[in-house]
């Protein structure tokens, strides 16, 4: 069977509703790569065993860390170390932002709250 391509800020525009609301875009051995539209603010929350890599689609985001800001543009990518705690957040209306990371990481990383998503949809 041919594996299935597919256009990530179009699949994103149609099929993601809401702000932080990730989805599968695919899974790579035993990571997930996962879209979302970002918002005007993040839980501060870290992964306390896990990276967490972000590459921005579309838009502008900035990742705040207690020492300071990141903010990142198109086609720019960060990884967050593990266990370094954290808040995205958009710059512009809705970014769309592809994320790698382990199957096993959560969204809210240590965080539990209204933004937890513990089942992803599939883009």
């Amino acid at each position: 069977m041919v594996p299935r391509k597919i256009n990530l800020v179009e699949a994103a525009e149609a099929g993601i509703k809401g702000v932080w609301q990730p989805h599968l875009a695919g899974d790579v051995n035993d990571s997930q790569v996962k879209i979302a539209k970002f918002g005007e603010v993040f839980d501060w929350h870290a992964h306390e065993q896990e990276d967490e890599a972000f590459l921005v689609l579309k838009g502008r985001i900035a990742i705040d860390f207690r020492d300071g800001v990141v903010e990142l543009g198109e086609g720019e990518f960060l990884v967050v170390p593990k266990a370094t705690e954290h808040r995205p957040r958009a710059l512009t209306h809705e970014p769309i932002v592809l994320m790698v990371e382990p199957s096993s990481t959560l969204n809210t990383g240590n965080a539990t709250s209204a933004l937890t998503v513990t089942e992803l949809n599939r883009l």
